[in-house]
């Protein structure tokens, strides 16, 4: 490694802080923070392993806070946290067998999707609703899907779970988005542990760049918890189409 993290620390800071901020209240925060590893020399094994130990401290501020104030009751969150956590398990040790050029191409236009989908229901997220899907079966299909999907790739993760809480489950946004940060903990976790074991973790730079998510992370949740639906939703598809923008931008370069 050429990088001295000690060097770029401000940098690093900065960019926890900012990342943990967004992630906190609508996902997407892996799209400011792994630009940013690899811009300062970092390989790319090593970014992907320290952005996932740095997140799991934003991830872990925010579901703490969430869980705090009443927004997140970790026993409805449960069987959700352990497919969670299967599904990435299986994704990292997966992403290290096969290339992921498939999910590069699809999962754009599944961002489109919930777009569309979010401009189309203008009142999406404003207020529970009844449920479309038994928890259990929910919490099963997407806690290995979603799961899997971080282990494996990762950007727009939020978003889906964001997506699936609100229209399946029918949770309100400041809800869907405790839940959202409850599962991203878990697959964060698992996948910093994966990489751990690897030893594709620089912890000089994550631990500087964790500093600014828990700061960022608990100011965001605050935001949320006292804010609202209202203003989650605009910042929510704001970070879905940068996210949709960026992956297209790759796929064609």
């Amino acid at each position: 490694m050429a990088v001295n993290p000690y060097i770029i620390f401000p940098v690093l800071l900065f960019t926890g802080f900012f990342a943990g901020l967004v992630d906190s209240i609508a996902g997407g925060g892996g799209l400011i923070t792994l630009p940013v590893l690899l811009s300062v020399g970092f390989q790319p094994h090593f970014a992907l392993g320290t952005n996932k130990f740095q997140s799991s401290f934003g991830s872990f501020t925010a579901s703490f806070y969430y869980v705090k104030k009443g927004g997140v009751i970790l026993k409805e969150a449960f069987t959700g946290i352990i497919f969670t956590l299967i599904g990435a398990a299986l994704g990292v040790w997966t992403v290290q067998q096969i290339p992921g050029k498939i999910l590069n191409n699809i999962i754009p236009f599944l961002l489109i999707g919930i777009i569309i989908y979010t401009f189309a229901k203008p009142n999406l997220g404003d207020f529970d609703i009844h449920p479309r899907m038994p928890k259990k079966i929910f919490y099963a299909v997407f806690g290995l899907t979603l799961g899997f999907y971080d282990g494996f790739f990762g950007p727009g993760v939020g978003s889906f779970w964001a997506i699936v809480f609100v229209t399946l489950l029918g949770f309100n946004f400041t809800k869907a988005t405790g839940f959202t940060k409850v599962m991203n903990f878990t697959s964060n976790i698992v996948s910093f542990i994966l990489f751990l074991i690897a030893g594709k973790i620089i912890f000089t730079a994550g631990i500087a760049m964790a500093a600014g998510e828990i700061l960022g992370a608990k100011l965001g949740s605050g935001l949320v918890i006292k804010k609202g639906a209202k203003f989650i939703r605009p910042i929510f598809v704001t970070v879905v189409i940068l996210t949709t923008l960026k992956l297209l931008f790759d796929r064609f370069h």
